[in-house]
């Protein structure tokens, strides 16, 4: 008979007679030619009488209801129902929310007009004018290509302003999207490095004929107006006081075309 070597754990399972009645006896055994390691296992066994003398009182006490398994199965089977309704109507008061704001979105009008124009130059501006690198599609070296391309686009003739009477220089230009279809931009600096942005498009119902008011956006201030359903909008950062005759100049050569 192969005896094989009595561990730890052999001697925990025998103090708790789960093994197996070979290895039981082999076990015992053991214990029999080791005295000192039986008396050891004597004692796992004397603690685990006293442990669950200290334990009858509570191992005899009644299941709770709240823990009884099969009470807890109904119960929830009970709940469901209002559970996932309480789901469903959270997602769609949640639906609808987010209903609302696209409604709310739909039916409360976006800037039209003048506002609408000066907007969105403000937009060029604040996008384009800071930028040092490339802040024009085409340069004033290709104004000829710049104005083809931008008629083109806008299907009607426009005219780049000439803004050197007025101490600006053109820098060059590009085509823009806006809420209204594609605009015009061109882009003018001074010799103080100070930049300015005319951006023109046709308008929609709103507006064909404006007369020019002031519009600010931010840091970006200037003028906006319309001719002949033709919108015009210069903007910069130099005080409307002084943006004011550039604005006047900028129209009367747009009435010349």
């Amino acid at each position: 008979m192969n005896h094989r070597p009595i561990t730890e754990d052999y001697l925990h399972a025998y103090v708790d007679d789960v093994l197996e009645p070979e290895r039981r006896a082999e076990v015992g055994a053991y214990l029999a030619d080791h005295p000192e390691v039986a008396k050891r296992v004597a004692g796992f066994a004397d603690q685990r009488e006293m442990l669950r003398a200290a334990l009858a009182p509570i191992a005899e006490e009644p299941l709770p209801p709240e823990l009884n398994l099969s009470r807890i199965m109904e119960s929830r089977t009970r709940r469901s129902p209002p559970a996932w309704w309480a789901i469903a109507a959270m997602l769609l008061l949640s639906i609808g929310g987010l209903g609302g704001w696209v409604v709310r979105s739909s039916v409360e009008p976006s800037p039209g007009g003048l506002a609408a124009l000066a907007q969105e130059a403000a937009y060029s501006y604040n996008v384009y004018a800071p930028d040092r690198v490339r802040p024009v599609e085409v340069r004033a070296s290709d104004a000829a290509q710049l104005v083809q391309w931008v008629s083109s686009r806008l299907n009607r003739p426009v005219r780049v302003p000439d803004l050197a009477s007025s101490g600006y220089r053109l820098m060059g230009g590009r085509l823009v999207a806006t809420q209204h279809g594609p605009a015009a931009m061109f882009m003018y600096d001074d010799d103080h490095g100070s930049r300015v942005v005319v951006l023109t498009r046709p308008m929609t119902s709103a507006d064909q004929n404006a007369p020019m008011t002031a519009q600010s956006s931010g840091r970006a201030t200037g003028f906006a107006w319309a001719d002949d359903g033709i919108g015009y909008s210069l903007v910069g950062e130099a005080p409307a006081e002084t943006l004011r005759p550039v604005a006047n100049e900028v129209q009367r050569q747009a009435r010349t075309i």
